[in-house]
């Protein structure tokens, strides 16, 4: 299986991204990690375009081709990054989920941007204006939306495991 985690800088994505995969012993894709390592190899701060996201793909879908159970964390901002993980898994020939991270409180959610810690060396975290100005397709009708500012992260992690339903751990 696939789990796509989509959503804006600082809404949670990554924590609770993080959290289902240790708990179900999940690979977990990070395009944040990929991209800064790009940078790193470029010498350079500039944008990576659609590098990190393709790599992330093909590391998604190596995985999944050995049967493991992926979950796949990055903004997600645009149809066609959506479109492309689609694509991972059904080349992969497994079920895929989407899930859309929010955070509907507005003043946490500027919080959490303003004051969060980068976790991958030398990676900018976005401003606020930055968020708030980002190109963000609406999803439609697809992904299940989980609201950080409403359920802390354990019990997020828990209704997913229920709503897609994941019914055993997967191996290691």
């Amino acid at each position: 299986m696939l789990i796509v985690f989509g959503g804006l800088p600082g809404s949670g994505k990554t924590t609770v991204a993080r959290a289902l995969a240790r708990r179900l012993g999940a690979v977990y894709v990070r395009v944040d990690t990929i991209e800064q390592a790009i940078r790193v190899s470029n010498d350079s701060s500039e944008d990576v375009g659609p590098a990190g996201y393709v790599v992330a793909y093909g590391v998604a879908e190596d995985n999944l081709t050995l049967g493991r159970l992926v979950i796949a964390d990055s903004v997600n901002p645009l149809t066609i990054t959506r479109d492309a993980w689609l694509a991972v898994a059904a080349r992969s020939k497994v079920r895929v989920a989407e899930v859309e991270v929010i955070c509907s409180n507005k003043i946490e959610h500027r919080r959490r941007v303003e004051t969060r810690k980068t976790d991958v060396e030398g990676l900018v975290k976005p401003t606020w204006q930055e968020v708030v100005e980002r190109a963000y397709d609406d999803w439609g009708q697809r992904p299940v939306i989980v609201d950080t500012a409403a359920k802390d992260v354990q019990e997020i992690v828990d209704a997913l495991i229920v709503e897609l339903r994941i019914d055993r751990p997967h191996p290691v």
